[in-house]
């Protein structure tokens, strides 16, 4: 059994080449996926190859076709299947090309007169069909919870103009309902889709192919040559590649199924206990979802809402992604100054010059990505080039150059990968379009406004809480998609910056991967760790509770999303770091050159953080005096035991030993 990884929503998809993906169907697959590559690719780059230039519906619908038929060929309907595809599928897949081969032929007349408003019976029927395709496509590889929000939401114009006060809309019938859903610009080929057509797929595409030429594998050992000696060293390893191999897929899951099953079976034989091995790797790669360059599709969709360029929600992520990480590696050098624990042997370390030596065209290409992305602002161009490099590289290296074998198998993850990745958002484009035609996202903003009174405490604190509801049964980026329609008008017209306003919704949707009762995350890497999943779950939790803290942070003060000028950027930076560091040392009950804390110490470090968290310069100055006292009380101890050095060499405080 493999799976695929789902770039949007950090989740797996249940494809398998045993069984299903055999044969006819595997082969089906392949030339869809490649189908729809070569169509993007056309369309990006205005190539016009044999003059087929699509015009911009008629390409979405093309797309969607192609893509909806892969994924009734990909996942079964009901469960992990390891039989044959059944003719169902075959049929439903066919239906999804037939449909929108309709439709693409006739995207200039959809414009021109007007189908969304009054069409022939044959296109009524066609975008009967494809909504209907849609739906179970959702289905599928979003579930049933996902299914039902985008059926209500998609129908609630049928009754909105029966419903009271903010939940009024405008009212429309059957027909033209189907119609505005498929032929309309608000829906199926909305905002969601544009950004899948014109971004995504170019992404999806430079992260397999980093990945098969073996990139995973340098950035392990990157993580291991840099991290590996210091104590603690395997957990380490797994925060640094966790980081970075998620900000390269945006995948949860995918990434603890390829670095936890390394990282955790090493953090357990230095001597971190299972189930705290198994909460490091699910937050490390809970984490990647949030760091720069890639992030996952909902940046993107991110970015289209807000009117920006990709590279600015880049910018904006960057920080309190850093901040996140820098508190895991201090909570798990704290736990492993505290138990003891070593690094890894010198023999299992490989040289750091070897290493770069052997991965620099990784390094290369994603700097080459980079640098297009924030400099020469090219986002949809960017990903292709920065491919067409790593393979010009990787051809002349015989361990990593494109063969047959690696060639169907970047072509297999990508075409998997990007059907899970458009069933779900054509599924969660329904909900865009049902508020959207009924006006009723303005009327709750509305009315979200005045029932706050005008308290962004209040506002904050509710959509803190509908985000991590959500994040329990939706994907992330339907989640990020329904309440940034919702919920991020309002904390916009509150007075709040719009970015951080974004990204807080995208962090507390997250947060249900390592918080019980449903912590994916953390019962996948429990299942790698042989731990138990609640427990897990807990200490997942607990390390990743920064993830709970960081959004009111940067909302607050937008200058850790990098919004303001260099001095209130540096000043933030600094007292933010200081902050993380004090709150790893609370959790973990270890403090640099102090020692073991007990609970009073604890309690006055964890005091010190939040003094530090909230921006401002009085606030500051209680934090640094509290951290100031705390070490002067140390010392004294130590001198009135005749130790003067246990004081600041950490080792010793009141009433306990290391």
């Amino acid at each position: 059994m493999s799976s695929t990884p789902d770039v949007t929503t950090g989740q797996e998809s249940p494809v398998s080449r045993n069984g299903r993906m055999q044969g006819i169907a595997y082969g089906a697959l392949l030339c869809l996926g490649a189908a729809g590559l070569l169509l993007t690719i056309n369309q990006t780059f205005n190539l016009g190859v044999l003059g087929f230039q699509p015009l911009g519906n008629a390409f979405l619908y093309y797309l969607i076709g192609l893509f909806l038929a892969a994924a009734f060929l990909c996942f079964p309907a009901r469960g992990l299947s390891d039989r044959p595809v059944p003719w169902y599928d075959w049929l439903l897949a066919l239906a999804a090309l037939s449909a929108s081969v309709y439709l693409g032929i006739n995207g200039l007349r959809i414009i021109q007169e007007g189908w969304e408003y009054s069409a022939p019976t044959v296109a009524t029927i066609a975008s009967g069909v494809m909504l209907m395709l849609v739906l179970e496509g959702v289905r599928r590889c979003g579930g049933g919870l996902l299914l039902a929000v985008a059926l209500f939401f998609g129908a609630y114009p049928l009754f909105a103009e029966h419903m009271p006060g903010m939940l009024w809309g405008t009212g429309y019938g059957f027909s033209d309902l189907i119609r505005a859903h498929v032929i309309g610009m608000e829906s199926i080929i909305g905002i969601p889709m544009q950004v899948v057509a014109n971004l995504v797929i170019g992404f999806v595409v430079f992260g397999t192919a980093l990945t098969v030429t073996g990139g995973g594998r340098f950035f392990m050992e990157l993580a291991i040559a840099l991290m590996g000696r210091s104590r603690g060293g395997p957990a380490k390893v797994a925060v640094l590649s966790s980081a970075i191999m998620g900000s390269l897929s945006g995948s949860v899951i995918s990434n603890i199924l390829t670095t936890g099953t390394i990282t955790i079976p090493t953090m357990k034989k230095s001597g971190y206990p299972a189930h705290y091995a198994a909460a490091i790797e699910a937050c490390a790669s809970t984490g990647g979802t949030l760091m720069p360059p890639v992030m996952g599709a909902v940046a993107f969709i991110m970015a289209s809402f807000l009117g920006v360029a990709y590279a600015e929600v880049m910018i904006a992520a960057f920080l309190p992604a850093v901040l996140f990480y820098l508190a895991l590696l201090f909570q798990v050098d704290n736990f492993a100054a505290r138990k003891g624990l070593e690094g890894l042997p010198a023999s299992q370390i490989p040289k750091l010059g070897t290493t770069l030596k052997d991965g620099w065209p990784y390094l290369f290409s994603l700097g080459m990505l980079i640098y297009m992305l924030l400099f020469m602002r090219l986002e949809s161009f960017a990903p292709y080039y920065a491919t067409l490099v790593l393979l010009a590289i990787a051809a002349f290296r015989r361990r990593s150059r494109l063969n047959l074998k690696r060639g169907l198998q970047l072509l297999y993850e990508l075409s998997s990968g990007v059907a899970n990745l458009v069933a779900i958002l054509a599924g969660i484009s329904l909900v865009v379009g049902g508020l959207s035609y009924t006006g009723v996202a303005g009327a709750f903003t509305r009315e979200l406004l005045q029932y706050a009174g005008g308290s962004v405490p209040l506002m904050l604190a509710a959509g803190a809480i509908t985000s991590f509801i959500l994040g329990m049964g939706m994907t992330v980026s339907a989640c990020y998609i329904f309440l940034s329609i919702l919920l991020a008008p309002a904390l916009v017209e509150a007075g709040l910056n719009p970015l951080a306003s974004h990204l807080f919704i995208l962090y507390w949707g997250m947060l249900s991967y390592i918080t019980p009762p449903v912590s994916l995350a953390a019962i996948t890497a429990a299942g790698i760790a042989g731990a138990k999943p609640g427990k897990t779950g807990i200490f997942a939790m607990r390390l990743g509770s920064i993830l709970f803290v960081l959004p009111f942070l940067f909302v607050i003060n937008p200058a850790l999303v990098l919004q303001g000028d260099l001095g209130q950027v540096l000043l933030a930076a600094g007292t933010a770091v200081m902050a993380m560091w004090l709150a790893a040392s609370a959790l973990e009950g270890y403090l640099y050159r102090v020692g073991c804390l007990g609970w009073s110490l604890r309690a006055l470090t964890a005091f010190a953080s939040m003094a530090l968290i909230y921006p401002e310069p009085f606030s500051d100055l209680a934090g640094v005096g509290l951290v100031a006292l705390i070490y002067l009380g140390s010392w004294l101890h130590a001198l009135r035991h005749g130790n003067p050095g246990a004081g600041l060499g950490g080792r010793l405080v009141p009433g306990r030993k290391a």
